[in-house]
């Protein structure tokens, strides 16, 4: 996303300077540099013609698809990301090369992509019926973290000889737990579902076998951090795939996957551009689309002069 931004002062210069022959651009002692100069420099480079490809894109899809990026839908959603950062926001911005305005225009892009994906590419049963077998619910779980397995082990004896509540689950990682982030919080992790990447495997794995809530893991079990012992506090179950509900879960995993999947976001694009009848007016810049459309740029028949 970052690489829409970098370039997007620079294509609008492109533009402009397409449509001045001979305005200076510089100017010093016996010499100038004209816009026409500039942009015929400019456009001969890779991140010139990366540019203008963007912004090519980035038109077509706000013209099929812009009633589904409206101003309140970007600010509500940068309004979102920015409360999870605070104070530190507007330096985050600025370590990532980003301005409020500019970083907008990535939600607002990413939206309108996210739009054409949905009306351009409809998930198969074939599809459906894959990704179900990956799907797991979305589960809340309390943990305890230990370094050695013995003392895991111990801890899972103690906690049989109580009441299986997830108070008394808490009492225990607050007193035993290692992890910091969640010992003061009864041992609770944020819930996670099949497609969460921020857990170590063997966790998930372990978690999605306790179906019932209330269950626990009777041995501990092994990560790259330590042993943990997981109990289950709410595991709504995977459900039948016929499911109204659990077809629309499906589909929103497997359109958060072709988000990310570059082959498919060309071809989509590249539908877009089509229907966009995209004419490439300068011949040097004729493929400035080849990585849509092949090795001819224009989506209309050829390029006009």
């Amino acid at each position: 996303m970052k690489k829409w931004i970098l370039g997007a002062a620079t294509a609008a210069m492109v533009l402009v300077l397409a449509g001045c022959g001979s305005s200076t651009v510089a100017s010093m002692k016996g010499e100038k540099i004209t816009k026409s100069e500039y942009y015929s420099k400019m456009k001969a480079t890779s991140s010139g013609k990366q540019v203008l490809q963007q912004m090519i894109v980035e038109k077509a899809l706000d013209k099929q698809y812009g009633s589904k990026a409206s101003d309140s839908k970007v600010n509500k959603q940068y309004k979102t990301v920015k409360s999870q950062y605070g104070s530190s926001w507007s330096s985050t911005l600025s370590t990532y090369g980003y301005t409020a305005s500019s970083y907008k225009e990535q939600i607002k892009i990413s939206l309108l992509s996210a739009a054409a994906l949905k009306d351009l590419k409809k998930p198969t049963t074939a599809q459906l019926k894959a990704q179900y077998k990956k799907y797991e619910p979305k589960v809340s779980t309390q943990m305890i973290l230990v370094k050695k397995q013995a003392k895991a082990e111990s801890i899972i004896k103690e906690f049989a000889a109580e009441d299986n509540t997830t108070a008394n689950f808490g009492k225990l990682a607050k007193q035993y737990s290692t992890d910091t982030s969640t010992k003061s919080k009864q041992g609770k992790l944020t819930a996670f579902d099949n497609t969460d990447t921020s857990l170590n495997s063997a966790y998930k794995k372990a978690a999605f076998k306790l179906t019932k809530n209330g269950s626990y893991t009777t041995t501990p079990v092994k990560t790259s951090y330590g042993y943990v012992i997981i109990r289950m506090i709410n595991n709504p179950g995977k459900g039948k795939f016929s499911s109204a509900s659990v077809q629309k879960k499906l589909k929103s995993q497997l359109y958060t996957t072709w988000e990310s999947n570059t082959t498919v976001m060309n071809k989509v694009i590249a539908k877009v551009l089509k229907k966009a009848n995209v004419t490439i007016k300068d011949d040097d810049l004729k493929n400035v689309l080849s990585t849509y459309l092949g090795t001819s740029s224009s989506s209309s028949s050829s390029s006009s002069n």
